[in-house]
């Protein structure tokens, strides 16, 4: 064999690439994307990685667990998401932040003062900046420092085959049309998930199919057709994450955290369509069907300061697309919405953080009234990535359409079924993130065993 592990996709799977070369075997990452540092879906995310029951919650003080993240799971996806894949995750993320210190080096630190839709602990995990592009930066470092590793792009996986008994053949074809074959011990597939192919994103997620794409334009499905060829079932391919605020004027994303310290979602005329505390993943769909398609954030300048942590709603702030004004009547007028209903809406909304009103929503959070100056900021819906993919067990190992393990074949992140369920409300805050490095970590350990 030319060697023990072909990993497809230099995001999430990195993590898997990692683990196979500590573990004493040879690995080859094969990526479609040169530039994969800043075009993969990885380094889009906000590195946020829940971790239940980690060293740095319990520094913290925070009292957490798997079992209490896997409630949280079960009440978010209505008891939807895959059994075995959400147990397995939510058993290994602690595990997986602490590797992620001390064997990548990665400078891991607890995101104790975000609190996320469906989260009953605060158990995420971040970098400075929160921004994936230094996640990302991180485990490629760590894979070029390995001499077990060796990095090949461009070059795609297009097919899987089986090269002898117990071995796997990998086929992966060059920008200039050339084709090579390479025999391994198993492939991981971590090509994340159809976001980039219109025409199955129209199939399996009507109710999103018309609004942007917030990905990589490598995340075409071939995880899928590979799957496909090889017999692999596939679940939950109607799952995934939409976000209802990406800045219309900088196309970059600002933080749900925004909502979370008492901003409000509102729609053109400034008028709220729903509790934003539910999730950002569904409130795309919900935001996308108001008249335009299109909506506001309204938050203050207390709540501007606590997000300028994250680094994509500092770009956001940058790039001027914040309007600013002393009074809700000023912000109406340079927002073009309606001053009454927006001041209606602000007065309702500090009625229920004093607890005199509810709110007829549902939202119970609000954690502190507006205040001037005030602050507004325009919001599209898009699709980030899709959560419904391969069959896969808690070893990460892809399945047939019987149940059975399919040999020397593994797959994470958007490439694999995911712990989400079905459609968008199941997503809950890295979601994304922990399948696509957990089930890459799990993968590496079950080859290791075999």
């Amino acid at each position: 064999m030319d060697v023990d592990l072909v990993v497809a996709g230099a995001g999430g799977g990195l993590a898997g690439a990692l683990r196979t070369a500590q573990l004493g075997m040879d690995v080859l990452v094969v990526e479609a994307d040169e530039h994969h540092l800043r075009g993969n879906n990885t380094s889009m995310s906000t590195a946020m990685i829940p971790g239940a029951g980690s060293r740095f919650q319990r520094a913290a003080g925070i009292d957490d667990s798997p079992e209490g993240f896997l409630d949280d799971i079960a009440a978010k996806t209505g008891g939807q998401a895959d059994p075995r894949v959400a147990t397995a995750l939510a058993t290994v993320s602690a595990e997986l932040v602490e590797w992620l210190a001390d064997h990548v080096g990665m400078p891991i630190e607890l995101a104790g003062d975000v609190d996320y839709p469906g989260h009953s602990a605060r158990r995420m995990h971040t970098l400075p900046g929160r921004h994936g592009s230094v996640l990302l930066q991180c485990l490629t470092d760590a894979v070029r420092a390995h001499d077990r590793i060796d990095l090949l792009a461009p070059a795609r996986l297009v097919g899987v085959g089986t090269a002898r008994t117990g071995s796997r053949s990998a086929v992966v074809r060059y920008p200039d049309g050339r084709s090579e074959e390479i025999s391994a011990r198993a492939v991981l597939l971590a090509t994340n998930g159809f976001g980039a192919d219109p025409e199955l994103v129209r199939t399996h997620l009507p109710e999103i199919a018309g609004v942007d794409y917030h990905g990589s334009e490598h995340s075409r499905g071939d995880a899928l057709r590979i799957g496909a060829s090889l017999g692999a079932a596939t679940g939950c391919l109607d799952a995934y994450q939409g976000h209802a605020a990406v800045s219309a004027a900088a196309r970059t994303l600002v933080t749900w955290t925004t909502v979370m310290q008492g901003g409000l979602v509102v729609d053109g005329e400034g008028r709220r369509f729903g509790d934003e505390t539910l999730g950002y993943s569904e409130f795309a769909a919900l935001l996308a069907a108001q008249p335009g398609g299109y909506g506001w954030i309204v938050l203050d300048e207390r709540i501007n300061d606590l997000c300028l942590s994250f680094t994509d709603f500092r770009d956001v702030v940058d790039s001027g697309a914040v309007r600013t004004a002393d009074t809700l009547g000023e912000l109406a007028e340079r927002t073009g919405m309606s001053a009454p209903i927006l001041a209606a809406e602000v007065a309702a909304m500090a009625a229920v953080a004093r607890g005199d009103a509810s709110d007829p929503h549902g939202r119970t959070h609000v954690a502190a009234p507006l205040a001037p100056p005030y602050q507004a900021i325009e919001v599209v819906p898009a699709l980030f990535h899709t959560q419904g993919g391969l069959l896969v067990d808690e070893h990460g190992q892809v399945l047939d359409t019987a149940g059975a393990p399919l040999g020397g074949l593994y797959a994470s992140g958007g490439a694999a079924v995911g712990m989400s369920g079905h459609g968008a409300a199941g997503y809950l805050a890295g979601n994304g993130l922990l399948p696509a490095l957990g089930l890459a970590y799990l993968a590496a350990d079950h080859l290791a065993a075999a």
